[in-house]
């Protein structure tokens, strides 16, 4: 069982100001106070795959804390941390950040927050006495004791110093007796200073003299010699030679770092960084929504958060379009304030190839109805073979594009090398400003990036994993590429 303070983080620039919470927990907290973490990125789970999370404690006291956070859900962006045994007894305010690592060699700040530990009851001090206190009567006993032990100790100094000031004498009695003790110590100082015999006993120890080597040191001649050595040390022709082999080595960095071939530019990284934001699929090419027997496959769509997708819908789905099994497509223009779906239309096809449409009016929460499409003149599409280039071959199955109304298909197996064009479709096919998308490489579990041109060049690059041997199963080209005010999905 735990005590949980759950916070939400939308991260981006402008809500990184510090988000001081009202949670608080106690110093009997062991063991159960823990922080919950939901990230998001524009209004969308954060994903932590590659990622390390590391939270930053400063509690009351200023000593700094840094601690590995578990990811408890890395595809919707949720973590978690219990604070240890030591970190729950520091009450007080605690300033805190936490910070994405990835292995990539990123990190950003998602968010600064702060939260509070109390002081419990049970961990105060309840038997005051003078400045001293005492948890149990044993104890308290004890310190009695002790403090009756100190008290006598200092009446019995009280005592001898009061028998002291009876043999007090006179001025000029005092006088005598100190002139008396400065003459002793100045003879016994004199005879002290005059003792070469080392009567402290003093060791080389003590002055550092056991750290000197007793050894003969080396002569000037010696040295001359050594100076003058240029077998033992650097000739200017030596120098002059590493300098060039310097110089050429960073003319072959300066080469190295200008490649744009070798290296991607910021362009391709912003491209790269915002696709497949709002997938139309699950990561391993199935539906992005599924409802069962009894759940609501119209609502699932409108929850979702997102404005295209794919859908499965059990033939007893509640809003099912049909007795049978439906697979479909939705696109909703855009999403409201609580980041539900608003306005669009869905398509739907059962096993029976009957084709079903609805539309929804997310002003009024109305949708207009199942209706089945009796001329699907307009969704009817063929397929035609992808142009293999460049030793692209064919795998299990023909590589192949078509287009279905407002989505780009593209179906097949390709083994092909990466960083080259392997293939082309007509432009006309392709969406304004080219698109890519991820897809899987076969038999190994990894991704690589599919990239269309706007001409209709496609090509693979930086598969995952990187290891060549692992590369020689192909590519699954099996997506679907939507039109969206000229940007690809």
């Amino acid at each position: 069982m735990y005590k949980q303070s759950e916070y939400t983080f939308n991260v981006n620039t402008t809500s990184q100001g510090t988000y001081n919470s009202a949670f608080k927990f106690s110093t009997q907290d062991v063991g159960t106070a823990k922080l919950i973490f939901n990230l998001r990125k524009d209004n969308a789970p954060l994903p932590l795959s590659a990622v390390t999370g590391k939270l930053v404690l400063v509690p009351a006291n200023g000593k700094k804390r840094i601690r590995d956070i578990t990811l408890v859900d890395k595809i919707n962006g949720i973590a978690e941390y219990v604070l240890d045994n030591d970190e729950i007894k520091m009450y007080g305010t605690f300033k805190a950040e936490l910070v994405l690592v990835y292995s990539n060699g990123q990190a950003m700040s998602a968010h600064r927050f702060g939260f509070e530990v109390t002081q419990s009851l049970m961990d105060q001090d309840i038997v005051p006495v003078a400045e001293y206190y005492i948890d149990d009567f044993e104890s308290l006993k004890e310190k009695i004791e002790e403090l009756y032990n100190e008290s006598v100790q200092t009446i019995e100094e009280l005592r001898a110093k009061f028998e002291d000031l009876e043999k007090i004498e006179t001025k000029e009695g005092a006088q005598i007796k100190a002139n008396e003790a400065l003459s002793a110590a100045k003879s016994y100082t004199d005879t002290h200073i005059s003792d070469t015999t080392n009567p402290h006993k003093v060791t080389k120890g003590q002055v550092g003299l056991d750290k000197v080597l007793n050894v003969e040191q080396a002569s000037k001649i010696n040295f001359d010699n050594h100076a003058s050595d240029k077998t033992i040390h650097v000739t200017v022709d030596d120098r002059n030679k590493w300098n060039t082999a310097e110089a050429n080595a960073k003319a072959y960095t300066d080469v190295h770092a200008a490649d744009t071939v070798k290296h991607i530019t910021a362009a391709e990284r912003t491209k790269w960084n915002g696709s497949q934001l709002s997938k139309i699929t699950s990561d391993y090419g199935g539906v992005s929504i599924a409802a069962n027997e009894g759940e609501d496959i119209l609502q699932k769509i409108v929850d979702q958060g997102r404005t295209m997708g794919t859908f499965y819908a059990h033939g007893k789905a509640v809003n099912a379009p049909s007795i049978f099994s439906t697979r479909g497509l939705f696109h909703l223009t855009g999403l409201s304030s609580d980041g539900k779906g608003m306005y669009g239309w869905v398509y739907a096809t059962d096993y029976k190839n009957n084709v079903f449409t609805n539309y929804y009016d997310g002003s009024t929460t109305y949708w207009s109805g199942w209706k089945r499409s009796l001329n699907t003149d307009d969704l009817s599409y063929s397929y035609a073979n992808i142009t293999l280039k460049n030793g692209a071959t064919a795998g299990t199955r023909t590589p192949i594009y078509a287009k279905w109304g407002a989505f780009l298909l593209l179906r097949g197996h390709v083994r092909t090398d990466p960083e080259i064009i392997f293939g082309s479709i007509p432009s006309s096919m392709v969406p304004p400003g080219g698109a890519v998308v991820t897809v899987p490489l076969s038999g190994t579990g990894g991704t690589a990036n599919l990239i269309v041109y706007e001409n209709g060049d496609l090509k693979i690059k930086y598969p995952d994993p990187t290891d060549s041997s692992k590369l020689g199963g192909g590519y699954y080209i099996d997506v679907v590429i939507g039109y969206q005010e000229g940007a690809a999905v």
